[in-house]
């Protein structure tokens, strides 16, 4: 063979490697991933009625949603203090750790050392050399993208801890709001409680006077004592569910309720929070943090998958170490001492039991699982705004009703009183009226909390708005 022949050959052979390692890399390469086609309709279900509208955009960022000033303080306080959003501030930190350490991965490392030998020589005797120098041990030239997938997992499981606290703030921040504003009822509960004991007990009073005048009967007062106890049986409920609340609020702070708070807690009930269009099924996919948390955990199992596949193909290792080596220490940095080594290394998988194959059908199988909750989490969301626009024109006109309830059942109560002092209705007749005013006023305050509730509610399902402290 002469040597142009024995120089194309060779020239081939490199080529024909370079070739097989390209092709290699390729098929080895991390498919690109795509989001799974959203498993809703492009419209909320006529149920919801919401008029046909441009997309919303992003809502308001939550101090302009929330503007009374003392629920302000108390949700600022709770982003501060609350232990679940400081264990998902800590999440991140431990995900963003894992994120470099995948990124160190990717690079060399370069260690100093220094070491001492002792064997015995051609002559038979013990023989001590002193070396020191640099050494790079065991780095991987990743040719098929095992590290760089490694890397790609960490980072969206780094992004998805991030989601994951977004979603954790604004179902905090939703959870403070109502339940100050279920402080507030109790609170007005447990005032129109202790009104009507007052009253009733005032009531109870002038029947017995009418009874040892012979004006009312014995049922008549056994009627007004009853609800005067049932007026103090409710003031003892409203007691014990406000101080419930309380302390599920002081849970929710991190810290005790201020007196400055405290001295406004009716005023929960007050708070007025503005409209809120709802836009379109397809922004909940960048609105709603947990949606996007499915997404990088989906992002985070496919790139699994290809540094699972990646494991199939060989893994080339470098170490190289440069230094000088004496037997004397004295002249261990002398000319003539120093040396180095380059020890490339390509390992083959032949045969591992099966378990790259193992690794490759979990990962698929995780992958699927991942999709799966992607899609439940679109599903479920969908559904919770759903409910909760069905919810809020329900409630506004429940509210209406219940208020024209309380005004008919407080003008009962006038007429009444009137037709008693004047011998046209019975004493039965008063106390009935008064009854079915405290009732009707009871369920007035439940359904302003509830009224109020679910526009918070929309407000986190449409995936609250911009992140301000």
């Amino acid at each position: 063979m002469n040597k142009r022949h024995e120089t194309f050959v060779h020239t081939g052979l490199r080529l024909g490697l370079l070739a097989g390692v390209v092709a290699l890399s390729a098929c080895s390469t991390p498919a690109i991933f795509k989001r799974p086609a959203a498993p809703v309709a492009a419209q909320w279900p006529a149920s919801a009625q919401v008029p046909q509208a441009a997309p919303a955009g992003d809502l308001l960022p939550w101090r302009t949603f929330f503007t009374d000033a003392t629920l302000q303080a108390l949700i600022a306080q709770a982003l501060e203090h609350n232990r679940d959003l400081q264990v998902a501030a800590l999440n991140i930190a431990q995900a963003r750790a894992q994120l470099g350490l995948r990124s160190a991965d990717e690079l060399p490392t370069l260690s100093a050392g220094a070491g001492l030998t002792r064997a015995p020589n051609s002559a038979g005797n013990m023989a001590t050399t002193l070396n020191a120098g640099l050494l790079v041990s065991s780095y991987e030239l990743d040719f098929f993208g095992r590290v760089a997938s490694l890397k790609e997992q960490a980072l969206a499981q780094y992004l998805a801890s991030e989601e994951a606290r977004r979603t954790a703030q604004i179902s905090l921040i939703a959870t403070v709001a109502q339940a100050w504003m279920g402080l507030g009822a109790d609170e007005r509960q447990l005032q129109l409680a202790q009104q009507t004991l007052a009253s009733r007990e005032e009531s109870a009073q002038l029947v017995a006077l009418r009874v040892s005048h012979g004006a009312s009967s014995e049922l008549d007062l056994r009627l007004a004592q009853s609800l005067v106890q049932a007026a103090r049986v409710s003031v003892a409920q409203w007691q014990r569910q406000r101080a419930l609340d309380e302390n599920a609020l002081v849970l929710l702070l991190g810290q005790p309720l201020a007196p400055q708070h405290a001295a406004h807690i009716a005023g929960g009930l007050d708070v007025a929070l503005p409209a809120l269009p709802a836009g379109l099924p397809s922004e909940l996919l960048t609105r709603r943090a947990d949606i996007r948390q499915a997404e990088q955990q989906l992002a985070a199992a496919n790139a699994n998958i290809a540094a699972a596949r990646a494991a199939f193909f060989p893994r080339i290792a470098l170490t190289a170490s440069a230094g000088s080596a004496s037997s004397e220490l004295g002249s261990l940095f002398k000319d003539g001492t120093w040396s180095y080594t380059f020890v490339p290394q390509l390992l083959l998988p032949l045969f591992d039991g099966g378990r790259n194959e193992a690794n490759l059908a979990a990962a698929k199988v995780g992958f699927d699982i991942a999709v799966a909750q992607y899609e439940k989490a679109i599903q479920s969301a969908f559904r919770e705004v759903a409910d909760a626009l069905a919810a809020r024109s329900s409630w506004e006109r429940q509210l209406q009703a219940q208020t024209a309830l309380v005004q008919a059942d407080s003008q009962r109560v006038t007429l009444t009183r009137l037709r008693l002092d004047n011998g046209a209705a019975s004493q039965l007749d008063w106390l009935d009226a008064q009854r079915t005013l405290f009732t009707s006023q009871q369920a007035l305050i439940a359904v302003q909390l509830a009224a109020l509730q679910s526009q918070v509610s929309l407000y986190k399902v449409l995936g609250g708005g911009a992140e301000a402290r």
